[in-house]
């Protein structure tokens, strides 16, 4: 039987958020001259705990002197903290009745091949039909570590990126498969078709990656701050404009090997967000998460999983080799 339906809020908004003034500005004065920005709102507000405030700060939420700057910066007397919280958006978190193609499951957890166009987890601009609302529908448990928007999301895959992905149903293969990523004992391998040809025909790419200073729902490369990014790859086949490439991730972040291909001068093709180009595909970044390996979180046994590349991708790239 599917679970009920259930109300939650779209983001992950504390409760005790709400309590606080939606709009409100704190003055630097002597005292918190030198003081970092996120340190200073800690200190003056107490409403929220201080990766609360990273968040906030990152969604130009809090900025200073009407302008968003980093969680570090050094405030100057004279500084006017402004805080303008969103509102809360209330949404419903429904069952969705879809086939998933679920590549394995058992007590512990599940590997689902997810296809491209599919969230992975709701928010306020995908409210429901996303991968997380059709387990709801096909699993009987999941882990609530990740809170009530993202039951069993352990890792996630963008909208277009096609590919397996873990999810844990219960706290416990959670709590191992996110330490496992974090150890690097989980191994994830994806496919790209990217533009141009790589000289070198297998490397890494370590650059670090932030929000964009121009856009903050993008990625970029950024050489001050930003968080450690390494990316491996492989050239599989080379074609007359374009190459397939293998890459395995190191780290995890957000749009990694999409902005890491973009950094060499390779970008996705499909991928319009960053750069890449549109003449054989128009749909969306052509990356599928193809490999999945890591140790069962109850018995330690290792796992290893693959799933094909999509029909799509496939045909684009019997194209390619037509060009050569």
């Amino acid at each position: 039987m599917a679970p009920q339906k259930v109300i939650v809020m779209a983001e992950e908004i504390n409760l005790d958020d709400l309590a606080f003034v939606q709009e409100s500005e704190l003055y630097v004065d002597e005292k918190s001259h030198g003081i970092r920005l996120d340190m200073f709102v800690l200190e003056e507000t107490d409403d929220f705990t201080r990766s609360r405030i990273k968040n906030l700060i990152e969604s130009g939420e809090i900025k200073v002197n009407g302008e968003i700057k980093k969680s570090g910066y050094s405030l100057k007397k004279g500084d006017v903290v402004n805080i303008s919280i969103k509102p809360p958006v209330l949404m419903s978190l429904e069952p969705y009745d879809y086939p998933l193609d679920i590549v394995y499951q058992d007590n512990d957890l599940a590997v689902i091949n997810k296809p491209r166009g599919m969230v992975t987890h709701p928010a306020p601009g995908s409210p429901k039909d996303t991968l997380v609302n059709a387990l709801l529908y096909n699993l009987d448990n999941l882990s609530d570590i990740n809170g009530v928007i993202r039951p069993g999301i352990v890792h996630r895959l963008d909208k277009d990126t096609s590919g397996l992905i873990m999810v844990a149903k219960t706290n416990k293969a959670h709590l191992s498969l996110s330490s496992q990523i974090a150890t690097k004992e989980c191994h994830r391998t994806y496919i790209a078709l990217v533009d141009g040809n790589i000289k070198a025909d297998y490397g890494e790419i370590i650059a670090n990656i932030d929000r964009n200073k121009k856009d903050r729902k993008l990625m970029a490369v950024t050489k001050d701050g930003g968080r450690y990014a390494e990316t491996h790859f492989k050239v599989l086949e080379r074609y007359k404009k374009y190459c397939l490439v293998e890459f395995e991730l190191k780290t995890g972040r957000t749009h990694q090997i999409r902005v890491h291909c973009k950094h060499i001068g390779h970008p996705i093709v499909g991928d319009i967000i960053y750069g890449g180009s549109t003449k054989l595909f128009d749909n969306g970044q052509l990356l599928h998460a193809y490999k999945i390996s890591f140790n069962h979180p109850a018995t330690g046994e290792y796992m290893e999983f693959t799933a094909d590349l999509p029909d799509y991708f496939n045909e684009i790239i019997e194209k390619c080799r037509k060009s050569i």
